[in-house]
C-alpha cells in the first residue's frame, strides 16, 4: 500500500523518527521485515555495507549545525572584541595626542607670557622724581658749572623727596661724588648710564639691581649747590663728560616730560 503525505507545511521528522524510518529501510532491503531488538547497539543485526552493497548514511545534521554556530558565535564575538579594543586605542590615543597637544600650547603660551613680561620689565622707564618738572634745561650756560654748561637736568624737588631709579640695571657708584654731593650711578640694562646727584640719602649700594621706580635715595642739597632739587644725567659711560641729553633720552624710551 502506497502512502500520501498531506501538502503543506509540516515538522522536520524527530531524531527517533529518522532512526526508526531508517531502520525500517534497512529491514525492506533485506527482505526480513524486521528489526532487531531497539535495545541492541547500533542495529547489530544490522547487514554490514560488504553484504548490501550500500554506505550507511549517519544523521549528524543536528550536532554539525551546532558546532557551526557556536563557531560563528564565537567568531562573532571575537570580532566585536577586536574592534572595541581597536576603538579604545585609538580613542587613548587620541586622548594622548589632545593632552599633548594642550600642554605645549600651554608651555608655548607661558613662555610668551614671561617673555613678554621680561620685555615690558625691561622697557618700562620712568621719570626719576614723580609729578615733577625740569627746573634748569640741559647745556644751560651759567659761571656755576665748571664746565661751562649744565651737563644734565635738574627736577624741582624738595628736600627728602624720593629719587626712583628710571628703569633696570645695576648701581655702579653710590656715595659721595664732589661738586655731585652725594651720588648714585646706574648702568642700565642697554648699555648706558644714568646719574643722580645732590641726594641728601641713598638707599642703594654698588652691585644692587634695581627696577624701574625702585626708590634709590632720597633728594637734598649736598655738593656744589644753591638748593634742594635732583640733578639727573644720561651718560655713555660711567664718567664725566660723556653726558647725552637726558630729555631726549627719557622721552625715547617713553617718559613724558
Amino acid at each position: 500500500m502506497a502512502f500520501t503525505r498531506a501538502t503543506g507545511k509540516h515538522r522536520r521528522p524527530s531524531r527517533i523518527q529518522r532512526g526508526t524510518a531508517r531502520a525500517a529501510g534497512i529491514a525492506a532491503l533485506t527482505g526480513t521485515g524486521v528489526v532487531g531488538s531497539l535495545a541492541a547497539p547500533a542495529f547489530a543485526a544490522e547487514p554490514a555495507a560488504a553484504q548490501t552493497g550500500l554506505t550507511p548514511v549517519i544523521d549528524m545534521g543536528d550536532t554539525v549545525a551546532d558546532r557551526i554556530d557556536a563557531q560563528a558565535a564565537a567568531q562573532h564575538e571575537a570580532a566585536r572584541e577586536a574592534a572595541e579594543e581597536a576603538a579604545r586605542k585609538a580613542a587613548e590615543e587620541a586622548a594622548r595626542k589632545k593632552a599633548a597637544k594642550a600642554a605645549a600650547e600651554a608651555r608655548a603660551a607661558k613662555e610668551r607670557a614671561e617673555r613678554e613680561a621680561e620685555r615690558k620689565r625691561l622697557n618700562t622707564f620712568v621719570s626719576p622724581i614723580a609729578g615733577s618738572y625740569v627746573s634748569t634745561s640741559y647745556q644751560a650756560g651759567g659761571a656755576v658749572w665748571s664746565s661751562g654748561s649744565h651737563t644734565g637736568i635738574d627736577f624741582h624737588a624738595a628736600s627728602g623727596t624720593p629719587v626712583r631709579s628710571v628703569g633696570m640695571g645695576t648701581v655702579v657708584e653710590a656715595g659721595w661724588g664732589g661738586a655731585y654731593g652725594n651720588q648714585v650711578v646706574i648702568k642700565m640694562h642697554d648699555g648706558t648710564y644714568t646719574q643722580y646727584a645732590h641726594l641728601s640719602s641713598i638707599s642703594v649700594s654698588v652691585g644692587q639691581q634695581v627696577t624701574a621706580g625702585q626708590q634709590i635715595g632720597n633728594s637734598g642739597a649736598t655738593g656744589n649747590v644753591t638748593g634742594a632739587h635732583l640733578h639727573f644725567e644720561a651718560r655713555t659711560s660711567a664718567e664725566y663728560g660723556s653726558d647725552i641729553d637726558p630729555v631726549a633720552y627719557l622721552r625715547a624710551h617713553g617718559v613724558e616730560l
